[in-house]
């Protein structure tokens, strides 16, 4: 513009009056593009700045995005990380619950192993004792065969045995009502040899018991033990009456007698409070030198 107006004022200075019109016309043409230069440079400027605040406003806009974005992808991370913790915890206590199941099933199986094995022993048991009935049946069968066939007997035997029944409690009443006049007992407990004396000095001697009858009838009367008229003083398990027989049937205690410590060579009669009356088993060996009454007969 410099050169372009130097050369306008040199034509001025040199030529004539058309010269200088044409150049106020030039001069008036490079005025209005000046302005059209500055409207545009102000355009241009004005357009800058409004891409400048545009370029602001979405960087603004794009940073408020990015951080409701960052925001909201934190969130998610940390619901994604609760999720994760959450199923983690489940799944902790859902292998918890593994672990105790299979403890319980592992229990279970081992009870219900037991269980079998008690079946098993109970169902062989079950078998012992079904074999066992079976015998027992088969037992009472012949128990009841048998018992018809006594029942057939005794009622055969049956008048004989009412005859021999008859003629004991016969013989045992006899005993009896005689009994007052037969024995008597002593008051004093002396030796076996004493109250055989005792006896002899009253016209008597020791008891001779030689039945059974006899034996159930003293034995129904007498209410302490007492001496009888048996011993094997003479030689030891020769048992002898005072009248020198032989003992052919005694009515001893079980085990007895058993000569303890060597001298027990005198029997006694014993009066037995826990035996029943039918028990007429109640003899017994002691020490002839012990002390008791005398059971004497005439």
């Amino acid at each position: 513009m410099e050169s372009g107006t130097f050369y306008v004022c040199r034509n001025i200075t040199n030529r004539s009056g058309t010269r200088t019109q044409i150049h106020l016309r030039d001069e008036g043409k490079d005025r209005g593009g000046s302005r059209r230069l500055v409207l545009m440079t102000v355009c241009l400027g004005i357009i800058c700045v409004v891409l400048l605040v545009f370029i602001i406003l979405q960087h603004i806009s794009n940073t408020a995005e990015r951080e409701s974005l960052f925001k909201s992808n934190k969130n998610t991370v940390e619901e994604f990380n609760q999720t994760i913790n959450r199923s983690q915890d489940e799944n902790t206590n859902q292998m918890t619950e593994k672990d105790q199941l299979k403890n319980n099933f592992n229990s279970l199986s081992q009870k219900n192993l037991e269980l079998e094995t008690r079946v098993n022993d109970l169902t062989a048991e079950k078998k012992q004792l079904q074999g066992r009935v079976d015998s027992l049946n088969q037992k009472k069968v012949e128990l009841e065969s048998k018992v018809t066939s006594l029942s057939d007997e005794l009622k055969l035997k049956g008048c004989k045995e009412g005859q021999r029944k008859l003629e004991l409690e016969n013989e045992l009443r006899n005993i009896s009502e005689q009994g007052n006049g037969r024995f008597f007992i002593s008051d004093e407990e002396k030796s076996w040899s004493d109250s055989r004396q005792y006896c002899r000095d009253r016209g008597g001697d020791l008891v001779i018991i030689d039945t059974e009858v006899k034996q159930r009838s003293i034995s129904s009367f007498i209410k302490a033990s007492v001496w009888i008229g048996l011993s094997d003083i003479e030689n030891e398990g020769n048992m002898k009456w005072v009248d020198n027989s032989t003992m052919k049937q005694g009515f001893f205690f079980p085990n007895e007698p058993n000569d303890a410590h060597g001298n027990e060579d005198c029997v006694e009669m014993q009066y037995c409070t826990y035996c029943s009356p039918s028990d007429l088993n109640v003899w017994n060996d002691r020490q002839c030198s012990d002390l008791k009454k005398a059971l004497c007969e005439k």
